[in-house]
């Protein structure tokens, strides 16, 4: 090689090195539109993500579509719908329906809690205590409602607490008086339906996420420990609590049985845009960004985020330092 070309070769290098170590210089900016499906109940902080992430990545498009969980991964398995990521408010979910033809690995990312809510405006506001709400939702003119349990994990998971109720108080046939005084009317697709039949006054009380109760709002009863599905400790005494719902296929169902809340995310193996659903990953796994977002609004995270040793195996390689191993 000629003395020329040598040096040509060094400036090239070094004009490389200096971008390289240009602060916030990168080859290629992420754009095009990143679509994430996710629990209704991740709305808020999901939003405000959204709107962080598009301020940081300006040609970057998010386009959310947020519902019942189980719904939307079937959405994406059984209708194919296409999405790069899917955020469950049950890990299971995702496991269930998604992996491994459709997504090979699944992190949980946040816990919650289930409580019941109300206004100001619902009869016996001003006599609901954690003591006596299952005798609240008896009486004859309190309307109550929760989610679909065959949508949502919210509505299999408000069906767990009525069970644990009975369990835990030792009052038998409880959970088949609650039941009964719950209209099929008062049952709805998603749990975030309710947060307007709450406010209009359609609904007394309604069962939904600690979470979602205070983003937006709404007194709450919390629930004891061994009711609310919140302390994975008491996951052996959750488990005495199984719902049925409908499986994938028309007339199969799956018995869900109970156990602590746990939030789930995975980007989908055919994931049009994946450069920017990692981007958008790292940052929900950054505890100065999207988990910090979930604490601020009422959402306990898991820090750091955690996946399977298998699960870890299959992450992109961008995301392996911010998510630790825990089965």
């Amino acid at each position: 090689m000629s003395k020329k070309w040598l040096f040509r070769v060094c400036a090239l290098f070094l004009l490389l090195f200096g971008l390289i170590c240009t602060p916030n210089f990168s080859f290629a900016q992420p754009s095009g539109k990143l679509v994430i499906f996710h629990a209704g109940s991740l709305s808020v902080p999901f939003a405000a993500m959204e709107k962080a992430f598009e301020a940081k990545y300006p040609d970057v498009d998010i386009e959310r579509q947020a519902g019942g969980s189980t719904k939307l991964a079937r959405l994406i398995s059984e209708h194919g719908k296409k999405a790069d990521i899917m955020a469950s408010a049950d890990y299971v979910v995702i496991n269930k329906n998604l992996v491994p033809q459709f997504a090979s690995w699944n992190v949980r990312f946040a816990s919650n809690q289930m409580v019941l809510c109300y206004t100001d405006k619902s009869r016996y506001a001003g006599k609901i205590t954690a003591g006596n709400w299952y005798d609240i939702l008896q009486k004859k003119d309190v309307a109550w409602g929760h989610s679909d349990p065959n949508l949502d994990p919210c509505g299999y998971r408000a069906c767990m607490v009525l069970q644990l109720a009975e369990k835990f108080y030792k009052i038998n046939g409880l959970n088949a008086k609650l039941v009964a005084n719950r209209p099929e009317k008062n049952v709805r697709p998603k749990a975030v339906e309710l947060i307007a039949m709450l406010k209009s006054g359609q609904l007394d009380y309604a069962w939904e996420y600690r979470s979602v109760a205070v983003q937006h709002g709404l007194k709450f009863i919390t629930l004891d420990p061994h009711l609310n599905l919140g302390d994975y400790k008491l996951t052996p005494f959750y488990k005495n609590a199984v719902v049925e719902v409908t499986g994938k296929k028309p007339g199969t169902v799956i018995n869900r049985k109970g156990k602590s809340i746990t939030y789930g995310i995975t980007m989908l193996d055919d994931a049009k845009n994946k450069e920017a659903a990692e981007l958008f990953l790292a940052f929900l796994f950054s505890p100065e960004n999207g988990l910090k977002t979930l604490k601020d609004m009422g959402q306990p995270p898991f820090i750091p985020v955690r996946t399977t040793a298998d699960g870890m195996s299959k992450l992109p390689l961008s995301l392996k330092n911010v998510v630790e191993v825990r089965e």
